[in-house]
């Protein structure tokens, strides 16, 4: 049994961490305090009484004891941390220095593993207003040309920056999916673009800009996510590319970032692969199936460690998304897990009540009894929980921070000005002209013009009416069709009217990942289909400023695929990857790719993004 030296040793004064003992690093650690270092729980929702058969929602922004207790007494190696978490700056502190606390009364007192999903763009969890989120991987790739890896590093030293003053320590990202399905419906631009070299050096670039600034990098969705078309989310999609497809596209990034700079963790995808490994499983309900790579000893050991020489620490992608929990029950997914060769379970059981904790004692009894029967191998989970605690050594993770402190730092940190002017030229230099005809760009605004605005939502037609008027000194009128819900006979009449046509449209819809995750699907199953089809409507709107002769501009506020439908509409395109609003009060709504948008409109700035996809054989 090992003795509490740990906390003494690792936490020296404020905030400060001795590195752990190379022997307590090699020790034996007891079976069930490898098990709780290999576990990485989600605190999103916690009600302290059973809520019968409704759901709770009850947000987890400060610590209960209940929680707090099952960290310390099962010596829990990490937790990962919701939006529902972070209300503030001062009590995401306070709550993360708590669940610290816990870790360092366990046995073993190590700190946690504190982790987020704050990629950038389309799927970040601090609030935008309060902490710096960028355009996203896909805007990236716009730049690359231009720049080169700047803003991938830039982008990963602000994110870390800014996450490492919250105490957030592990950062789900970079996202290092090569995108080649246009109807991707969860990657599109949460990836860098379809060139596999492309991918792997804007990859690499923020895997060091991550890491070099203190927080550990976790490459996804290993071996790739880039060609489906199911979210993993929702179900389980499958990858039917050969051998030769596999090694040539999806494999480039994690093979070239591996062998260069072995970043911290790797997480899993759920995803079928059967050029890799088509044996099977039964699920849950009887039915043979092809297992999916989270739960591949193929894909995770044979092939990620042993033939790629992937050293560090493999997590599993959360294991509450559908395409595990429909086909296993949560604790057979763990044991399937880790006899693939996976270090951590991510999001393992669902914990929001007591009787939860319950669920978690049968869970490590279990993997202890599996460990026993020899299902699991002894000797690897020893090294499991070895090359945890090394990872935990070489980035001098601490389980004690000063709230006072850490407070001051990071309300003058977060979202400060310096990070949010590489945002602002992140999201401009992305911007890209895919078409311009007639001279339609830039737009010849006179005083007493009338600007029509077709967007998906009214927030963002208000946005970019705010972010023209801020750029411009004469005196235009406005009017919106929200294509969430309008009048035909109305939007007409304002086609009509209007001087100038700005028509956008973001497409494909929010994934469960944007939205928050698995709960949020539970809460409302029909989000990714509760917008009406705004498709037909905008094409239909499109078409008759196309009769009425209407200067018009198209404008793609996501993936840019959607430029093969409605491109030959505009007498201009633009493509921005983008559409977050930062600021969203009652005097302003703002955001920074609307801001770019306005001055490429207006010619303050040139458009020198470049295409990082293929729409149809266009570029």
């Amino acid at each position: 049994m090992l003795n509490k030296f740990a906390l003494s040793s690792l936490v020296i004064g404020l905030g400060c961490f001795m590195p752990l003992q190379s022997s307590f690093a090699e020790s034996a650690l007891t079976l069930k305090q490898q098990l709780g270092q290999k576990l990485m729980l989600d605190l999103r929702y916690y009600c302290e009484q059973d809520p019968g058969e409704q759901k709770c929602r009850t947000p987890v922004t400060e610590l209960p004891a209940d929680l707090a207790n099952i960290i310390t007494k099962h010596n829990i190696g990490g937790v990962i941390l919701f939006a529902e978490n972070i209300d503030t700056v001062p009590q995401v502190i306070k709550l993360n220095n708590d669940l610290q606390k816990a870790a360092a009364k366990s046995e073993l007192g190590l700190p946690l593993f504190i982790s987020i999903d704050q990629e950038g763009g389309r799927v970040a969890r601090i609030p935008r207003d309060v902490g710096t989120s960028f355009t996203g991987n896909m805007s990236i790739g716009a730049t690359y040309k231009e720049h080169g890896t700047h803003f991938a590093t830039e982008s990963a030293r602000i994110i870390a920056d800014e996450l490492l003053a919250l105490g957030v320590n592990v950062n789900y990202a970079p996202t290092v999916d090569v995108n080649m399905n246009p109807d991707n419906p969860v990657i599109n631009v949460r990836s860098y673009g379809e060139d596999p070299q492309l991918v792997a050096k804007l990859g690499g670039a923020q895997v060091a800009g991550f890491e070099n600034n203190g927080v550990i990098s976790s490459l996804k969705h290993f071996p790739g996510h880039g060609d489906t078309n199911v979210d993993s989310h929702t179900g389980l999609p499958k990858v039917m590319h050969d051998k030769e497809t596999i090694w040539q596209q999806d494999l480039p990034p994690f093979k070239e970032i591996i062998k260069n700079q072995q970043p911290g963790m790797i997480m899993t995808a759920h995803i079928q692969y059967p050029a890799l490994d088509d044996s099977t499983f039964v699920s849950k309900e009887g039915k043979t199936m092809i297992k999916p790579a989270t739960m591949s000893r193929k894909i995770i050991t044979d092939l990620l460690r042993d033939e790629l020489g992937y050293q560090g620490v493999v997590i599993t992608d959360a294991l509450d998304m559908a395409g595990i929990s429909h086909f296993f029950e949560p604790i057979e997914a763990v044991v399937n897990t880790f006899a693939a060769g996976v270090d951590i379970a991510l999001m393992p059981i669902e914990i929001r009540s007591p009787k939860d904790l319950a669920v978690l004692e049968a869970l490590i009894e279990r993997l202890e009894q599996e460990v026993q029967r020899g299902t699991l191998n002894a000797n690897e989970m020893s090294a499991s929980a070895t090359r945890i605690l090394k990872l935990k050594e070489k980035f001098k993770l601490t389980s004690s921070l000063d709230d006072e402190a850490a407070i001051k730092k990071a309300q003058l940190l977060l979202g400060d000005q310096s990070h949010r002017k590489v945002e602002a030229e992140l999201a401009l230099a992305a911007i890209t002209e895919v078409k311009n005809e007639k001279n339609t760009l830039p737009l010849n605004i006179k005083s007493g013009s009338k600007v029509h605005i077709i967007m998906p939502d009214t927030r963002k037609c208000y946005a970019l009416q705010q972010a023209l008027i801020d750029n411009t000194d004469k005196l235009i009128s406005f009017s919106c069709t929200s294509l969430q819900g309008y009048e035909p006979l109305a939007a007409l009449k304002e086609i009509n009217e209007a001087d100038i046509i700005i028509a956008a449209n973001a497409s494909p819809k929010q994934s469960a990942v944007e939205v928050g995750g698995m709960d949020d699907l539970a809460d409302n199953p029909e989000f990714a289909i509760a917008k009406a089809d705004q498709s037909a409507a905008l094409e239909s709107l499109l078409k008759q400023a196309k009769l009425a002769h209407k200067k018009t501009v198209f404008v793609s506020l996501r993936a840019p695929y959607d430029i093969a439908q409605f491109g030959k509409f505009g007498d201009a395109v633009l493509a921005t990857y983008a559409y977050n609003i930062d600021v969203d009060t009652d005097e302003k709504i703002a955001g920074p790719a609307f801001t770019a948008l306005a001055n490429v409109l207006l010619g303050k700035a040139p458009a020198k993004g470049q295409l990082p996809v293929t729409i149809n054989d266009l570029n």
